[in-house]
């Protein structure tokens, strides 16, 4: 099962990609989208949901899993941020994926077994469990961290059950009812 990991940012969003077979995970795909350079902030958030679409679309994943919004001092980077991780499980929930959630604490304690740990020994880690030759950028390697976190919850549960599938009629009910719809 393939599974499509999102470290969401209003600038720069990562994702990662990893194929789960057994207690076995492997590298598929990471990279990053640049969101800085499409103009008003809507605009962004239009060209992420065609980056995720594609993504989705070229590698076909079963799971979303994205990283929770952390506490922030700057409520607009908060607010910015949620904006970001809606329109990235929006386009999992369009494609019917399921959409599972993770915080960074729960993310790190997966991958090193401590949830305090530093971003370089996560990212360490994630190198040696991949078998990655070269380092990803951060904000993919964020994202592999994400898929990593899901496969050993899924590893620890059986199936993920606190993951459902996404509801698309629930979408589209919300649809049908806001007023620019009609």
């Amino acid at each position: 099962m393939i599974i499509l990991g999102i470290d969401p940012g209003s600038r720069i969003t990562g994702f990662g990609l990893i194929d789960k077979s057994g207690n076995q995970s492997r590298h598929v795909e990471n990279g990053t989208i640049y969101l800085e350079k499409q103009g008003s902030f809507s605009a962004r958030l239009v060209f992420l949901y065609q980056e995720i679409q594609a993504i989705i679309q070229a590698f076909n994943p079963t799971i979303l899993a994205i990283e929770n919004i952390f506490y922030h001092k700057n409520p607009k980077s908060v607010q910015k941020l949620g904006e970001v991780r809606g329109v990235a499980m929006l386009s999992g929930a369009i494609a019917k994926l399921q959409i599972c959630e993770y915080t960074p604490l729960e993310i790190k304690k997966a991958i090193t077994g401590y949830g305090r740990a530093s971003k370089e020994q996560v990212q360490y880690m994630i190198g040696k469990l991949l078998n990655l030759k070269d380092r990803a950028e951060e904000n993919a390697s964020d994202a592999l961290g994400v898929a990593l976190c899901h496969a050993h919850t899924m590893s620890d549960l059986g199936q993920a059950l606190q993951c459902p599938r996404a509801n698309l009629n629930g979408i589209k009910e919300i649809l049908k009812n806001a007023s620019y719809y009609r």
